[in-house]
């Protein structure tokens, strides 16, 4: 036998000791394949493979909208949220009558009964009665058409709140009179009313001076009074006193007759 083939056999015997299997060069494991071929091997047989990378490329993965956060949020919705989170504040702080036990708790039942003066209730009711005493047609014609700016203003007002649904600052429980006149939530404000009665009796009321003041006064005080109790808020009368402008307008551009008027009383 060659001296060599002797010396190989000799080391191939010595490297078969436990000692130096370590050192004994592994097997490669089937188990150890690569990502590629098991992706391959998985793959259906009428399946073409494709290339994983050129198809991220081609389609990349995109999240829902809803799952994605904003991190440049718009400059309006900044703002917007910074007015309401300011409207809020104040209007607690001018709650000063929302319960008995506030800092103006006294005060509670005066400040309801100033709102209470320009509920759409109460003046139905008194144009009603005023209608009813009347003996002149340019009365009746202002009651009329007082009456139906009223109506017009307590069906928008209850209409944008159903639509809006705000709640006030302190969560007040609406009361038996606010049911009965659609004024349950917040906005917009029953300012709407006051503003409306009191533009439409200066415009078609021969009054003092004294008294346009009063009832100018009268007016702020009706939309501030609900602010007082905690039950709106400071936009909302804004916007109610907005509103009562536009109601004005709306009746003087759909002026009734004082022949209409009469018809619609002799058919009452």
């Amino acid at each position: 036998m060659p001296p060599r083939r002797s010396r190989a056999r000799e080391r191939n015997s010595v490297l078969s000791r436990p000692e130096f299997i370590s050192l004994n060069p592994q097997p490669l494991r089937s188990s150890a394949r690569r990502p590629s071929q098991l992706k391959h091997q998985t793959s259906q047989p009428g399946e073409e493979p494709t290339d994983s990378g050129s198809r991220d490329k081609k389609e990349p993965s995109k999240m829902p909208e809803e799952d994605c956060m904003q991190l440049n949020p718009s400059f309006k919705g900044i703002a917007m949220n910074s007015l309401l989170a300011i409207d809020i504040s104040l209007s607690k702080r001018m709650g000063v009558c929302a319960y008995t036990t506030s800092s103006w708790g006294g005060c509670r039942s005066m400040v309801t009964l100033l709102a209470l003066t320009g509920h759409g209730i109460t003046w139905i009711i008194g144009t009603i009665v005023c209608l009813t005493r009347s003996n002149t047609l340019a009365g009746q014609e202002v009651l009329v058409n007082l009456l139906l700016a009223l109506l017009v203003d307590i069906m928008t007002v209850a209409g944008l709140q159903r639509l809006v649904k705000r709640r006030g600052p302190w969560e007040m429980t609406p009361g038996f009179l606010d049911y009965i006149a659609m004024d349950v939530y917040s906005f917009p404000a029953h300012a709407s009313r006051a503003a409306m009665v009191s533009k439409f009796l200066l415009s078609h009321l021969v009054l003092a001076v004294p008294l346009r003041i009063l009832l100018v006064l009268w007016a702020f005080l009706v939309g501030l009074s609900k602010v007082l109790l905690g039950k709106q808020h400071l936009t909302d009368m804004l916007c109610g006193f907005a509103l009562g402008m536009l109601h004005f307008s709306l009746m003087e551009t759909v002026w009734l007759s004082s022949s209409t008027c009469q018809a619609l009383i002799s058919i009452s």
